[in-house]
């Protein structure tokens, strides 16, 4: 199985704080044989690490500050979408909460850490194009 996975998960140092979120469950599927397709939204869209968080608010990614980052969540999920399909991924594993990568709640666009249902950027545009989207909480 063919795997699309955020980096984070994954150990790489690319989150907005510039840390990992490192998870065992996903590197088992490494140790398993599935092949995994490592893909950082926010940071083949554009954006820096470290680098202010956003949230999604209405049908934007702002950041705390209120700097509309929209554009570049955007340009990272067409990214990840085209991966997937260039490599033929049969599910992807992301980042739960994240306004990029979650899926089924993420954070409600106060910065106050409350989680609201909804999808992020990416999980939401390869939901749609077809692509089965899980967190590595449901791993």
């Amino acid at each position: 199985m063919k795997i699309l996975v955020s980096k984070c998960l994954l150990g790489y140092n690319c989150r907005y704080k510039g840390d990992n979120c490192l998870n065992a469950k996903v590197i088992d599927l490494v140790k398993q044989g599935h092949q995994v397709v490592a893909v950082c939204p926010e940071q083949d869209g554009g954006l820096p690490t470290p680098r202010d968080p956003g949230e999604i608010v209405g049908d934007k990614v702002l950041t705390k500050e209120g700097k509309d980052i929209t554009a570049e969540y955007r340009k990272g999920a067409e990214h990840a979408l085209e991966l997937a399909r260039k490599e033929g991924v049969d599910m992807a594993v992301l980042k739960s909460k994240s306004p990029s990568c979650g899926c089924g709640k993420i954070y409600d666009g106060t910065f106050s850490g409350t989680l609201k249902d909804g999808n992020g950027v990416t999980a939401q545009l390869l939901l749609d194009n077809g692509v089965k989207v899980v967190t590595e909480e449901l791993l």
